[in-house]
């Protein structure tokens, strides 16, 4: 049995841990655990057997870590009578201290950590989940820039990498373990001129050609130009394949905290892969502000341990694993799973259908209301700005409460343009979101002419029509009531995509509604269009009317959207006819060694 008199936690800084403890005999002893890169500096040196143990454990380490094992070296010291009284003193005050207890923390711990006994080095094997290359190589064909942000040293990242396929053999890897400063704005210069990267060419990010399938940004032709130096004898030649950025956790140091980022975003930027080994979880969390800072792009953090809980904090989307490393990282998230491989699913196939939805909605919720206020300004402008109405004040209240936010619902919760396997069967898909191709300012003013068009449609034919006629200003309401609430469904069921039971009884069920709250508004004597919709819906001009006006108004965009599906349709049409291609049984039967082409 042990009693242990002291702990001094893990932290971002000192890269270990260490505990103190009384051993049954008296003895008191610190050991330590951490990093090889921390604990080699605090190991004792007075004697050459233990440089040769130094010798002999790095080795190990360089083994086990080419293995793609998590190595840890251990360590450990007595503690002399003074020194643990001096040590128990100092810790009591700075674990009571209510200012800079981190840091009197760490001045206490390293009384202890010092002039330590190399005890060994351990190793252990933490396998891959199933199915995380597979996830890793959909992602990066979605494309997206995938990082790998550890703690383990530089051998173990790097087979991590080449066993999720994060790396390959044919990159050319840029590894940065700087020292000092120099040496690392060196190491960048050197490599962005060895490849020709230019600075300005990336300084925005958008501005480069994006490789959809690799997720890389390639080097335009003005960065390889005749003039950049040669590489030196010796050197391996600059050749076209991807590169690979390998850096450790003591150049970030002077990378992040000095004037060289903008060097490592776009030495960064400009590779297909990046890995950052020895980085504390600080630095994690600088990394991900390096781009959002820089970029407009979104960053996704995925991690599974406390040690990822800055980052998962600092990305625009934190994604936790619930693991055997414990829940910080799922309590500090956004979204909260289970394998690393769903995230598959949560970009690809959720992802997509969101943007879908929502870049959708957004259109059509402008045109739903423009469409309502410009037949209201037309009205105006035709009564002269005269104080009369020609709608009752409950229609314009129930048009967006009643007879149009259904199907607005459910369309927008069940709508999906593509299925999950064709989704996931082809990542390239999800690139429409960030080719904005759901939602853009061309989209917009497109859709607002169209609501011109379809409210000035709305307006003037009944105008047309009634034009000889007796029909009082309360019976033409009742008829643009109802008319705009059939035609923002019948433009609504026109870009269904998937049409359920649900979906069908909100879009028709809309409109008979609407039928029914016009019926009971008219049987109310006192409202001033009392029996109007009785005495319209008596003469077939009147159902002429309505027919009419969903014609001329749908009439512009049904040839837009023929044309551009036939003539210029996207990847997503193109995979919507494969996939009613595909539901055809005779199709299919007739054509069965082509169904995995």
């Amino acid at each position: 049995r042990l009693d242990v008199l002291g702990l001094h936690e893990f932290d971002s800084v000192r890269k270990r841990m260490s505990v103190v403890i009384r051993f049954p005999s008296g003895a008191v002893k610190v050991l330590v655990k951490g990093a090889d890169t921390t604990m080699f500096s605090i190991l004792r040196k007075d004697h050459k057997s233990h440089h040769n143990i130094q010798n002999v454990t790095l080795s190990h380490l360089n083994e086990y870590s080419s293995e793609g094992l998590r190595t840890l070296v251990v360590a450990a010291r007595d503690l002399t009578g003074e020194e643990l009284e001096e040590w128990q003193f100092m810790y009591e005050e700075a674990s009571t201290s209510l200012t800079d207890r981190s840091a009197k923390l760490r001045q206490t711990a390293s009384l202890i950590e010092c002039n330590l006994t190399l005890l060994g080095a351990s190793a252990i094997e933490d396998k891959l989940q199933e199915g995380v290359p597979e996830a890793i190589e959909s992602l990066r064909q979605a494309g997206m820039k995938v990082w790998v942000l550890t703690g383990d040293k530089q051998e173990t990242a790097i087979s991590i990498g080449m066993s999720c396929k994060l790396l390959t053999s044919d990159m050319q890897r840029i590894i940065i373990n700087g020292t000092s400063e120099n040496e690392c704005k060196r190491l960048l210069f050197d490599a962005k001129i060895k490849y020709g990267i230019n600075s300005a060419s990336c300084n925005q990010i958008s501005t480069c050609q994006r490789d959809a399938e690799n997720g890389y940004l390639e080097a335009s032709a003005s960065m390889q130009s005749s003039n950049l130096p040669e590489p030196h004898a010796g050197e391996e030649g600059v050749s076209d394949g991807p590169l690979a950025l390998i850096i450790d956790g003591n150049s970030l140091v002077y990378i992040l905290e000095k004037d060289l980022e903008t060097e490592l975003f776009d030495l960064a930027t400009s590779c297909r892969a990046v890995i950052c080994c020895r980085v504390a979880p600080l630095q994690k969390a600088g990394i991900v502000d390096l781009i959002k800072s820089r970029t407009d792009d979104m960053t996704l953090a995925i991690g599974d341990g406390a040690n990822d809980v800055s980052m998962i904090q600092m990305a625009d989307v934190g994604v936790g694993l619930c693991g055997q490393e414990g829940r910080q990282a799922v309590m500090a998230s956004d979204f909260a799973m289970g394998q690393f491989r769903f995230l598959k699913r949560l970009l690809l196939v959720h992802g997509h259908w969101n943007y879908q939805r929502v870049g959708y909605l957004v259109l059509y919720n402008f045109y739903r209301n423009a469409v309502f206020v410009f037949m209201l300004f037309w009205y105006i402008l035709y009564a002269a700005f005269s104080t009369t109405s020609a709608l009752t004040d409950w229609s314009s209240v129930f048009y967006s409460l009643i007879y149009t936010s259904i199907p607005t619902l459910v369309v927008g919760i069940l709508d999906k343009d593509l299925s999950h396997k064709t989704l996931l069967k082809y990542p390239k898909l999800y690139a429409a979101g960030y080719r904005q191709e759901s939602y853009n300012m061309k989209l917009f003013w497109v859709t607002m002419l169209d609501t011109v068009w379809q409210s000035l449609v709305l307006f003037y034919v009944p105008l047309f029509i009634y034009d000889q006629s007796d029909i009082d200003i309360w019976s033409m309401g009742s008829l643009w009531t109802i008319a705009v609430v059939i035609l923002v469904n019948m433009h609504l069921a026109m870009d269904v995509q998937r049409w359920l039971i649900f979906t069908h009884m909100a879009i028709w069920g809309s409109i008979v509604i609407t039928y029914g709250c016009l019926v009971v508004l008219d049987l109310i004597p006192v409202f001033p269009n009392y029996n109007t919709i009785f005495q319209l819906a008596k003469s077939p001009t009147y159902w002429l009317s309505i027919l009419l006006i969903i014609v001329l108004a749908l009439l512009p965009r049904f040839i837009v959207k023929v044309i551009n599906q036939s003539f210029r349709p996207s990847d997503i049409q193109i995979a919507r006819e494969a996939e009613i291609l595909k539901k055809n049984h005779s199709y299919i039967m007739s054509r069965p060694d082509h169904d995995t082409s």
